[in-house]
């Protein structure tokens, strides 16, 4: 399995990503062995789980572009992304 995530840190700020090994990636974001997640505390807010790696790299890349596929999915979320305050 592969995965599409969405971390949320204490300050507000967002990150996606995906992984094949979720648990242990939101393991190295929070040790501070990842350069662009470094010294923030981290929480998974949102995944979504694909058996092909390619259309979990593809999901990230759509929802970094910021376009239609992000607007839909933070319309889909908004809630999860206030309750994880």
């Amino acid at each position: 399995m592969y995965y599409f995530y969405i971390l949320k840190n204490d300050e507000g700020g967002l990150y996606f990503g995906y992984t094949s090994d979720l648990k242990k990636r939101i393991e190295q974001h929070n040790s501070s062995t990842t350069r662009t997640t470094a010294g923030k505390h981290w929480k998974v807010i949102y995944y979504e789980a694909y058996y092909s790696q390619s259309d979990a790299k593809h999901r990230e890349y759509s929802i970094k572009l910021r376009g239609n596929a992000y607007l839909q999915l933070k319309r889909r979320i908004k809630n999860c992304v206030a309750e994880a305050d």
